[in-house]
C-alpha cells in the first residue's frame, strides 16, 4: 500500500517531537500542519510554549537516538503515520499516534481485525467463549486484538496464536503487563505483533491504560465485550469504539453475574448482540470491500454507552496561532510545499468553493475529500477548518463531513 517515506532523519525528528513534554497526538498533528515538518516544528515549539505562559522540555537528538537504536536491539522498528505499513482503520481515528512501536509481523497490522476485551477476573464459561471466538474470527480471515491483560484478553490472544493476533501494550514495548504474559507475547510475535506508542522503559501507569484502549478499538473494525463489569476498562474500549465509528458487539450473560451487567448495559444501549462468531463476521463481512482508512460507521449505541471518560488522555499544549488538527488529517511527506497563505488568498478560496461542490448532505470522510478534489491532505485540511469556522460544513461522528445547505 502506497504512502509516505520518511527518511531516518525525518523519523527521529518526529520521535523528537512527540516525546517532547505535553505533546501529544493533536498537538503533534496541528504543529505539523502548521509548520510542514517536524523539524521546524521543533524550532518553533519553545517559543510558541513560552507564548501560552508555559516552558517545556524538548527531547533531545540523543535520547532520540537512544530510544531508536533500543528498539532496533529488541527486534522492533517504528512506524510512521502515514506510512504504508501504518495501520489503516487506526489512522482514522482523531487521535492516532504519529509513531508506532512495532515487534513481530507489521504485516499483520494492515489485516482487518476485531477486539476482543473482557474481565481480568473472568469465569471460565467466559474463557472457554472466548477461545471459541476467537480461532472462529481467526479462521474466517481477521485478526484478533486485544490488551495482554489477565482473563479474557490473554484467551483471546492464546486461541488465534496461529491465525495472527496483536498486543497493545499499555507501556513500552519492554515493559510487559503483567510480567506472567511475557512468554505469550513471545509466542505470538510468530504470526502476530505486539504495538504501543509508549517509550521504550516506561511501565505502565494508571491514565496509560485508557490510551491503550483506544488504540485496541481503533485498530478494529468492531470491539466484542464478552464479560465486563458495570465499571470497567472493557467499557471505556466500547465507548471508544462508539466514538470513533465502530460496531460494538456484547456478549450476553446471566443478570445475576456482575461479569455480565457491562456487556448487559451495552446491548440494552444498542450493541449488537453476540452469541457466536458468525453474528460478529455476518456483520464485519460487507465493510471488508470498503476503505479501511475512511471507515467511520453509523453506530446504534447512544452516545452516553459504555463507561464516561472524565479526564483527557494528554496534558496537551494549547498553543496560541497553531490551528487545530483536523480530526483524520495525516502529516504529509516533508518537503518544500507552500502553505495556505503563501498559495494566496484566490487559490484558498478556490480550494474552499471546491470542498463546498464536492460536500453534499450525505457525509464523506475527509480522505475522501482529497482523493475526489486532487489536492493536498494539507490544502483540503485548512480548507476544512475554514469552512467548519464559517459554519459551511458539519462535522459528524467519526469524523465524517456534510455540508449544510443554506
Amino acid at each position: 500500500m502506497a504512502g509516505i517515506v520518511l527518511s531516518d532523519r525525518q523519523r527521529l525528528d518526529w520521535l523528537r517531537l512527540i516525546r517532547s513534554e505535553s505533546v501529544g497526538p493533536r498537538t503533534f498533528r496541528s504543529l505539523m500542519n502548521r509548520f510542514g515538518g517536524a523539524a521546524a516544528a521543533l524550532d518553533a515549539l519553545p517559543d510558541l510554549a513560552r507564548q501560552a505562559g508555559r516552558d517545556i522540555r524538548l527531547c533531545t537528538m540523543a535520547e532520540a537516538e537512544r530510544e531508536m537504536e533500543a528498539l532496533r536491539r529488541l527486534g522492533g522498528r517504528f512506524v510512521a503515520l502515514g506510512e504504508g505499513q501504518y495501520p489503516r482503520a487506526l489512522q482514522a481515528i482523531d487521535s492516532a499516534p504519529p509513531l508506532l512501536a512495532v515487534l513481530g509481523r507489521v504485516d499483520v497490522l494492515l489485516r482487518p481485525c476485531v477486539a476482543l476485551v473482557g474481565s481480568r477476573n473472568a469465569s471460565a464459561a467466559g474463557l472457554k467463549f472466548t477461545a471459541r471466538l476467537a480461532r472462529d474470527l481467526g479462521e474466517a480471515g481477521f485478526a484478533v486484538v486485544s490488551g495482554l491483560a489477565r482473563g479474557i484478553d490473554t484467551a483471546a490472544h492464546e486461541a488465534s496464536l496461529a491465525t495472527g493476533t496483536v498486543a497493545v501494550l499499555a507501556g513500552g514495548l519492554d515493559e510487559v503487563y503483567p510480567p506472567q504474559n511475557v512468554p505469550l507475547l513471545q509466542r505470538l510475535l510468530a504470526e502476530g505483533a505486539a504495538i504501543s506508542e509508549m517509550p521504550l522503559g516506561l511501565a505502565p501507569r494508571g491514565r496509560d491504560f485508557p490510551r491503550r484502549n483506544r488504540l485496541v478499538s481503533g485498530l478494529s473494525l468492531g470491539t466484542v465485550v464478552v464479560e465486563a463489569a458495570r465499571k470497567s476498562g472493557s467499557l471505556i474500549t466500547a465507548r471508544f469504539a462508539n466514538e470513533q465509528g465502530r460496531l460494538v458487539f456484547a456478549v450476553p450473560g446471566s443478570p445475576l453475574d456482575p461479569r455480565a451487567e457491562g456487556g448487559n448495559h451495552l446491548i440494552r444501549e444498542g450493541a449488537t448482540l453476540c452469541a457466536e462468531a458468525a453474528h460478529v463476521i455476518e456483520a464485519l463481512t460487507p465493510l471488508l470491500e470498503r476503505d479501511i482508512g475512511s471507515l467511520s460507521l453509523p453506530t446504534s449505541m447512544s452516545d452516553g454507552a459504555g463507561e464516561s471518560r472524565t479526564e483527557a488522555l494528554w496534558d496537551e499544549l494549547d498553543l496560541p496561532d497553531v490551528e487545530p488538527a483536523p480530526l483524520a488529517a495525516v502529516p504529509q511527506p516533508e518537503r518544500a510545499q507552500p502553505a495556505m497563505s503563501e498559495a494566496g488568498d484566490d487559490d484558498a478560496a478556490a480550494i474552499r468553493r471546491l470542498v463546498l461542490d464536492l460536500l453534499g448532505g450525505a457525509p464523506v470522510s475527509p480522505d475522501d475529500l482529497v482523493r475526489a478534489s486532487g489536492r493536498s491532505a494539507r490544502e483540503i485540511s485548512l480548507a476544512l477548518l475554514n469552512l467548519e469556522l464559517d459554519g459551511s460544513i458539519r462535522r459528524q461522528a467519526g469524523g465524517l463531513l456534510s455540508r449544510i445547505e443554506p
